[in-house]
């Protein structure tokens, strides 16, 4: 009954007030990217949801688009800069996913929605993280982010989808806030964000 329906009612009530209370911080914080960025103010991409149905996620923006002499983008490091850098260590850059949450692309809780090219990567235990829909944080966030592999992402991510509940969705919001109170786990030990991943 949760799954079916339960769910679906606590994000739209969550996501809506959500959107309502932090719409003063939102401002602040858009202010803030486009003073130091420029526009675009917003970071969109699209990512494959459930049943890797495509959307456009949407984050605040924490990188410049500084590109190298031969028009690729340069490292995260050397992108990001200060304002970025507290916008991610406070999670505030994924307030604006609380729209995907209230359109229905995602949900309050789920594994994080990645690449659409990591899609024909996976393997077959691995696509089942597409069985849910995608969520701000999940088992996954709560158990090392961005500092743990791929590999230990994905188990995780399987790990949730055969044990998703009501119980289970409440305690990882609870450790969410706990480890974002603590800025714990923001950047992988490579740099700012993870990796790409490869496959297998």
């Amino acid at each position: 009954m949760y799954k079916l329906f339960g769910k679906r009612t606590i994000d739209l009530i969550i996501s809506l007030l959500g959107l309502i209370l932090v719409s003063p911080i939102l401002f602040i914080c858009s202010l803030a990217v486009l003073l130091n960025y420029g526009s675009p103010i917003f970071f969109s991409q699209l990512r494959p949801g459930l049943r890797n149905k495509i959307f456009k996620l949407y984050k605040l923006r924490t990188m410049t688009q500084m590109k190298d002499n031969s028009g690729m983008f340069l490292p995260d490091l050397d992108r990001i800069t200060r304002v970025g850098a507290i916008l991610r260590s406070a999670s505030v850059d994924e307030l604006p996913s609380l729209f995907n949450v209230f359109r229905g692309d995602m949900s309050l809780v789920g594994p994080r929605p990645l690449l659409v090219e990591y899609l024909p990567l996976y393997s077959k235990e691995q696509a089942r993280r597409h069985e849910v829909k995608p969520g701000i944080t999940g088992w996954a966030q709560v158990h090392g982010r961005n500092s743990i592999s791929w590999e230990e992402k994905f188990t995780l991510d399987t790990w949730y989808v055969e044990n998703e509940s009501f119980i289970l969705d409440l305690k990882i919001i609870t450790m969410t806030i706990i480890s974002v109170l603590r800025k714990k786990d923001i950047n992988h030990t490579t740099g700012v964000t993870m990796p790409v991943f490869k496959g297998k």
